[in-house]
């Protein structure tokens, strides 16, 4: 990880870290965050550094700055969680993420119609295994539009990203994802699919559909997670206003 830690930039560092601690909830909508200065203290870097990775979080409209007050969580920070899938057991959460390959390629139709290109457009193909104690938990492949490719180059590399591509993407880019759309299939599972997850033939393998929009309603994004059969659940949690709507 050391390793890793010395090619993502120490601002970015620092902004995924303050993003962990709202994620997980230590800091909390409206809570103050750690001035420029105590990060500069604390992470042993210049001001304009630490003044960087608040800007990041604003950007992304995670935190809000107020005049001759400090920097805040704000009230309802749009976050996209790439390290806690709704569709996923607690029990299949992966140890491990393996890239299996990174790359620019002419995108398919499927592709460039779900990021809103024109039809071959070139975009950055990313495909990642994820594992855990028990064996394979999802088979994942990514597209991003091919001009991020310049500002996130950690993207197409061979080594898995810190803190998630999504996580990096959105603070070299400076966009966050705003909306999230899913859908949600099933079908027989493809023969890679089956060597990667270890299935037998035939197999049937859910399918998650997801796509990232900024505030402006572009995608940042294009996603899809195949889960081997028996391993991943639907989770969902919403109010019932009444006894009526409960039984519907």
């Amino acid at each position: 990880m050391a390793g890793i830690d010395g090619v993502v930039p120490k601002y970015l560092q620092i902004s995924g870290h303050l993003r962990d601690l709202i994620e997980r909830g230590e800091l909390a909508p409206g809570a103050e965050v750690p001035s420029e200065r105590e990060l500069a203290v604390r992470w042993k870097v210049a001001r304009p550094t630490a003044a960087k990775a608040l800007n990041t979080l604003r950007q992304q409209g995670i935190v809000t700055s107020r005049r001759g007050s400090g920097t805040y969580v704000a009230e309802r920070s749009a976050l996209m969680r790439e390290s806690a899938p709704r569709y996923g057991s607690s029990a299949s959460q992966p140890d491990s993420v393996t890239v299996l390959g990174a790359e620019m390629v002419e995108g398919p139709q499927e592709v460039t119609e779900s990021l809103g290109l024109p039809t071959a457009s070139p975009v950055i193909s990313v495909k990642l295994l994820y594992e855990n104690g028990s064996g394979a938990v999802r088979l994942v492949a990514c597209w991003y539009p091919g001009e991020f490719a310049a500002a996130a180059t950690l993207v197409h590399g061979t080594v898995p990203v810190p803190g998630g591509v999504v996580r990096y993407l959105e603070a070299v880019i400076g966009r966050a994802a705003a909306v999230v759309r899913e859908s949600v299939g099933a079908r027989l599972a493809t023969d890679d699919e089956r060597r990667r997850l270890a299935l037998p033939h035939p197999a049937a393998v859910l399918v998650v559909h997801r796509i990232g929009l900024d505030v402006r309603g572009v995608a940042l994004e294009y996603r899809q997670s195949v889960h081997p059969p028996g391993r991943p659940i639907m989770e969902h949690e919403y109010p019932a206003r009444s006894a009526t709507d409960f039984r519907r």
